[in-house]
């Protein structure tokens, strides 16, 4: 697991990147070099709506195509994610770990089980939600995400969010929270409130890998997850 100090500089190296490409007059924030993935459109030529997961399967296939970063050379498959296209509620994690990476699916073993067990609690079932990680490829011997390699893979994860527009995201672990809210609180100071991550409510919770070395935090995450579902509960209206 990622230590705080190093996390911490992640989140910085990433904040000030950003910061020097604001005072450079620019408006997205990409690495010299890096090709930012094309817009999924959710139209066609002819400006006809186009169902979310053709959209979907379209950045799939650009992020399949991805060369921006080394980690496309070391993985075995690409970890996009899956589920709902129309999922209400998005999950996204850090970085595929070997399980993942062999499979090129989010979250299976130990920890996929328990986040499984986790949407049951809520009265959905897995295929009901979307689940994502920063990092669509594993890290060589799992090792820390560099700030270019989170970087590189921002726009896919904000275009998945774009089309999929579900109505919360939960983060899941440090990573995910600290990494999308641009902060460098830790997990216990972030979970249990919703934030904004460009106009979606965002919830951080506990990682269900923490979980698995540390039961007693699964009553933190149960508060967490009510949240959730009370938030969905209240607002049914159609996307």
């Amino acid at each position: 697991m990622m230590d705080k100090s190093r996390l911490n500089r992640i989140i910085r190296d990433i904040k000030n990147f950003i910061e020097l490409e604001k005072e450079s007059g620019l408006d997205e924030f990409m690495l010299k070099g890096v090709t930012k993935p094309k817009q999924a459109s959710g139209l066609d030529t002819g400006g006809v709506a186009r169902d979310r997961k053709t959209v979907l399967d379209e950045l799939r296939t650009q992020a399949q195509e991805c060369r921006e970063c080394p980690l496309c050379k070391s993985r075995r498959n690409l970890v996009f994610g899956s589920g709902d296209p129309g999922a209400r509620l998005m999950f996204v994690g850090e970085a595929p770990g070997l399980e993942e990476d062999i499979k090129g699916e989010p979250f299976v073993g130990k920890a996929g089980a328990l986040l499984t067990k986790i949407i049951e609690a809520i009265g959905l079932k897995r295929e009901d939600v979307y689940i994502a990680n920063c990092l669509k490829c594993r890290p060589p011997k799992n090792r820390d995400p560099l700030p270019s390699e989170v970087i590189a893979c921002r726009e896919f994860l904000r275009q998945q969010v774009d089309i999929i527009r579900p109505k919360v995201i939960c983060c899941l672990g440090k990573f995910s929270a600290q990494t999308l809210l641009m902060s460098e609180e830790s997990i216990s100071r972030l979970r249990g409130r919703f934030y904004d991550f460009e106009g979606t409510k965002l919830m951080p919770t506990f990682h269900p890998a923490y979980l698995l070395r540390n039961p007693s935090e699964k009553r933190h995450v149960w508060e967490d997850m009510k949240k959730i579902r009370d938030y969905l509960s209240n607002h049914q209206e159609n996307q």
